[in-house]
Parts: structure tokens; sequence; C-alpha cells
């Protein structure tokens, strides 16, 4: 039996997105940095997945953490990055652009979208800091746009339910509303209260380092501080499992 929706699921390693694959998931969203909410990856790790994968992969590009309110190099930036995951054959990028006013750049928006075709684009969750969900919507539709990613404006998909489910009945055939998140236990739920055909989740598994010499004086971050000897990776069994659930 298939799945009530498209499983997406975000990685940020080409080993995750392996782990994905194996799980079932239909596409996978590579990323860099996902404590930031997710950077551009590196150019080996697009190569290399693209070259691993036998299902769709979309790269998100974004050039730094923090707002989605961008200087024309970092414009320049996002355009030769786009330029690259074209060139090594992926399916789709993920971008997010927005004026200091909280709406849609329209403009910078049309060019990076005009750039990466014929891949498919992504809106992100900058979508979630919009000033108006329902107006930017539907610029993105008009701008022919394939999907956005939201939250319902909350930092949880549970709080933002209600306002995702009426975004996918503004948005009918014209662009996909994917709502990002959902565990095993209740993604079922999010997709039938929110008429969504598409999903994206996470599904991932502590890995412990293989260091026995540990210097636990220090940390290699900033501010916040993940810990150095163990890191989230994709568990195939939670996306097995989060499939089953859609069946």
């Amino acid at each position: 039996m298939q799945p009530k929706a498209r499983v997406e699921v975000c990685v940020d390693s080409v080993e995750s997105a392996l782990a994905a694959q194996a799980g079932g998931a239909h596409r996978v969203e590579l990323c860099a940095g996902l404590i930031e909410g997710g950077t551009t990856p590196s150019t080996g790790a697009i190569e290399l997945a693209r070259r691993s994968l036998q299902i769709d992969l979309n790269v998100i590009v974004r050039p730094r953490a923090g707002d989605f309110c961008y200087s024309d190099v970092e414009l320049e930036v996002m355009q030769r990055d786009i330029a690259a995951a074209k060139a090594l054959g992926v399916n789709g990028v993920v971008i997010g652009i927005l004026k200091e006013d909280g709406a849609i750049d329209v403009e910078r928006t049309r060019r990076l979208v005009d750039a990466a075709r014929p891949m498919s684009v992504t809106f992100h969750r900058a979508f979630d800091m919009s000033r108006d969900p329902h107006e930017a919507l539907e610029t993105l539709a008009a701008l022919g746009i394939e999907r956005v990613l939201t939250k319902g404006q909350e930092d949880s998909i549970w709080e933002g339910l209600d306002l995702v489910a009426r975004l996918v009945a503004q948005a009918g055939e014209r662009i996909i509303v994917m709502p990002g998140g959902g565990r095993e236990r209740n993604v079922r739920a999010v997709v039938e209260r929110t008429g969504a055909r598409e999903i994206h989740v996470v599904g991932t598994q502590v890995v412990e380092s293989r260091m026995l010499h540990r210097n636990l004086r220090l940390s290699m971050g900033g501010a916040v501080r993940p810990p150095e000897f163990s890191w989230a990776a994709t568990d195939p069994a939670r996306i097995r499992a989060i499939l089953d659930a859609l069946r």
C-alpha cells in the first residue's frame, strides 16, 4: 500500500541521505549546519550524494544562518551555488528570500527560480518568517514555485497545524504546501488533518563518536554548543516507521 503522502527527509550528510533512502524516503533535502536551520552543503557532499542515491535529491541554497534578507554579494553566492547544483544533476533547490518588511522578495526570488530551471524549486521556512502567509503563498504560486515548506509560522507543526490546513486548501493544485515535522506516532495525524500531499521529516538517532581521547575542556562550536562526541544521523528504521504510519 502506498503512503498517504510523499516523504522528504532532511539530512546533513551523505551517510544520512543513504540511510533515508534505505528507510524508503521518496526524496532527501541535503543541508549543512542543521543546528542553524540549514545552510548550503559542500560541492563534494552534493556530488557524492547524487552519485550514490537513486531517489530524488534536493539541495538547500542558503549562504548563512540568521535572517533571509540578503546582500548583493550573498545573492551572487546563491546564484553560483544553484549553478553548481544544476551541473551536478540534483533534482531541485530549496531557497528563501524576504524583503526588510517581511514580504517575499519577488525580484530576487524570480532570478533564482530562473537560474534553477529546469530543476524544481522549494521555498523553505523563510515562509514562516513572512509577514502574511496567505499573501506569501499567492506570491510563490504566481512565481511558479513547486512547493513551500512550513510549520504554520510556529515553532512546532502542532501549533501551526490549523494554518497549514488552511494554506493547503488555499493552494489547491497550484503549489504543494509541505508541512515540516511529524514523528512515527503522529505523522499520519499531521497528513490527515492538513490534507498535505507531501511531508518533511527528520528521523534521527544519536551516533556516538569513536574517539577514545576526548578533551572535554573545550567546544569547537560557538555560544550554542552541540556535543563534540556525538551527533544526530538519519535512522532508516525511523524513516520506515514513518512511512508505515502513513500507509
